[in-house]
């Protein structure tokens, strides 16, 4: 069965629509979801990954097709039929372009077309029951083909991007240390010139001071 259903704008991973019924049966559904939007997040990056694939999630897999610089998610139950899964994905992306295509670069709030999850909700149905004779007949569609499709592990994937995140991390923290650094390195080399010259100040101002006192008094 179809589990949750996610749209999100590649350029910068912002979350268009979410189903706002989704995840209801799902333990641990926030967690799914975190993931979703961890794999949005490294797709905004330019990972160059496919634009169809297939990534297993403990008992779940996600699907997802890019197109138009939009990314359309769902997660399945893995004995859910992969073929099904994408015409599902294929239908939303179809709508979604005609309804909002124009309106998807500028969108500048997450969730911006949550209005489309009506129509999202009426298509799972739908696709929710793999028996029906509508479903059957896309099941047999020799035209709709979902074979060269790869399938991986989703941390696999997500591992990818947590590298990144680690390398950029340690550049900062690298980039702050050295600062830090900077200004001690200044702060010691100031206190080296004054104790080197202080005592040097302190006998040319005695001398200056005899010298005024000397001048104004005798």
């Amino acid at each position: 069965m179809v589990k949750l259903t996610m749209i999100a704008r590649v350029t910068d991973g912002l979350p268009l629509v979410e189903g706002l019924d989704d995840g209801r049966d799902v333990p641990d559904a926030d967690f799914y979801k975190q993931q979703v939007k961890a794999l949005f997040k490294n797709l905004s990056r330019g990972q160059n990954e496919p634009s169809r694939m297939s990534l297993e999630t403990g008992p779940y897999i996600f699907h997802y097709i890019i197109e138009g610089r939009v990314c359309y998610l769902t997660m399945c139950d893995r004995a859910y039929p992969k073929k099904l899964a994408f015409q599902y994905l294929e239908d939303l992306k179809n709508e979604f372009e005609r309804v909002y295509g124009n309106q998807i670069e500028t969108a500048g709030r997450p969730y911006a077309f949550i209005k489309f999850d009506t129509f999202m909700q009426k298509t799972k149905k739908l696709y929710q029951d793999t028996r029906t004779q509508r479903n059957i007949a896309k099941l047999n569609d020799e035209l709709y083909e979902v074979h060269q499709i790869m399938t991986r592990n989703v941390q696999e994937v997500l591992g990818v991007g947590e590298k990144l995140d680690q390398v950029s991390q340690m550049s900062s923290r690298l980039t702050s240390e050295s600062r830090i650094y900077a200004d001690k390195a200044k702060d010691l080399n100031r206190q080296a010139l004054i104790r080197k010259w202080a005592p040097v100040a302190v006998v040319l101002g005695v001398v200056f001071l005899l010298l005024w006192v000397r001048n104004k008094f005798w």
